[in-house]
C-alpha cells in the first residue's frame, strides 16, 4: 500500500507545473495512514511452546545400549497409566497368552515359533511407564520398558512348562540387563504371567533353574502389563531374513542355531 502511494507522487509531480514540495505535502497529509508517522506497537504470544522434532537415528549403538540417549518427551508420558495397566488383549478362542523376555526379542521370538503348540508370536515393549513408545524410545534405557516376546499358544498341544523350558534354553537368567553385547534394561530377564496358575508355574520353574546353576538368577516374575506391539519391521525378523536376507527356520522343532544379525531400519527392509 505505502509503495503504490509513493510511485502515484512521482507521478504527479514530473506532470505538473505545482511545486514538488506542496504535492508531496499534499498527498502525504491526505492519504498516508497515520500509522506511519506513530507504528503500533507489535505483540507477541505470551506462551511459546518448544517442539523438539529431532529424533535419534536408529543403529546399532543404539542396539548395543551405547551411543546418545536423549529422554523421551514428558507430555509422552502423561498417561502413564494405561502402560502400567494389565495386558487386556484377548487371545484366540481357545488359545491362551504367555510373555517372556530374554534379550533381543528378535531371536527369542525365534525360539518360541519353532515350538509345537504356538500359534502366534508377536514383539513388543511392556513393563515400562510410556504409553505407545517407539524402538528410539525404548532404546534411550528412560522409560523402563522390556523388549518382550508375547506368545499365542494352544493348551491342548502346549503346556506352560514347555514354554518355559524353552525360554530357560534360550538365555542366561544369571546377567542382569544384558544378554551378550545387549546391554540394557531392554533386555532384562522376565516373566510376565496372566494368570495365576502361571505366576505358581514361573517361580517353581526359577527354583528348579537355579538348582543347576552357580550363579543367582535374575529374572523377574511380574504380572504381564500393557504389550505395545514394535514396530513392523521388528515382527518375525529373523524368520524373514534379518538385513542380509538370510532367512532362518521357523518350522515346528527347527534345532539350528539361532543367528544373531545386525538391526535392520524400516527403510532397508521395504
Amino acid at each position: 500500500m505505502v509503495l503504490t502511494r509513493c510511485l502515484a507522487i512521482t507521478t504527479t509531480i514530473s506532470s505538473s507545473s505545482t511545486s514538488p514540495l506542496l504535492l508531496i505535502s499534499s498527498s502525504l497529509s491526505s492519504k498516508l495512514p497515520l500509522s506511519l508517522s506513530k507504528p503500533d506497537p507489535i505483540t507477541f504470544p505470551r506462551k511459546i511452546r518448544l517442539i523438539s522434532i529431532y529424533k535419534p537415528p536408529m543403529n546399532i549403538l543404539n542396539k548395543l545400549g551405547f551411543g546418545f540417549k536423549p529422554s523421551p518427551d514428558p507430555a509422552s508420558m502423561e498417561n502413564s497409566s494405561v502402560a502400567q495397566g494389565p495386558d487386556d488383549d484377548v487371545p484366540a478362542p481357545g488359545q491362551q497368552f504367555a510373555e517372556f523376555g530374554a534379550g533381543c526379542f528378535w531371536g527369542v521370538e525365534l525360539a518360541f515359533q519353532r515350538v509345537a503348540g504356538v500359534t502366534k508370536t508377536e514383539v513388543g515393549y511392556s513393563q515400562g511407564f510410556m504409553p505407545n513408545p517407539s524402538y528410539e524410545d525404548v532404546c534411550t534405557g528412560t522409560t523402563n520398558h522390556n523388549e518382550v516376546v508375547r506368545v499365542q499358544y494352544d493348551p491342548k498341544e502346549c503346556s506352560f512348562e514347555t514354554l518355559l523350558d524353552a525360554f530357560w534354553a534360550k538365555h542366561d537368567p544369571t546377567t542382569l540387563n544384558r544378554q551378550g553385547n545387549d546391554v540394557g534394561a531392554q533386555y532384562r530377564s522376565g516373566i510376565y504371567f496372566y494368570t495365576p496358575e502361571q505366576e505358581k508355574a514361573a517361580k517353581e520353574s526359577l527354583e528348579r533353574q537355579q538348582k543347576l546353576l552357580n550363579r543367582k538368577i535374575v529374572t523377574e516374575i511380574l504380572p504381564a502389563k500393557k504389550f505395545f506391539r514394535a514396530e513392523e519391521y521388528h515382527q518375525q525378523y529373523l524368520a524373514k531374513g534379518g538385513r542380509f536376507g538370510f532367512k532362518q527356520s521357523a518350522e515346528k522343532g527347527c534345532n539350528d542355531p539361532i543367528r544373531f544379525q545386525t538391526l535392520i531400519t524400516a527403510e532397508q527392509i521395504q
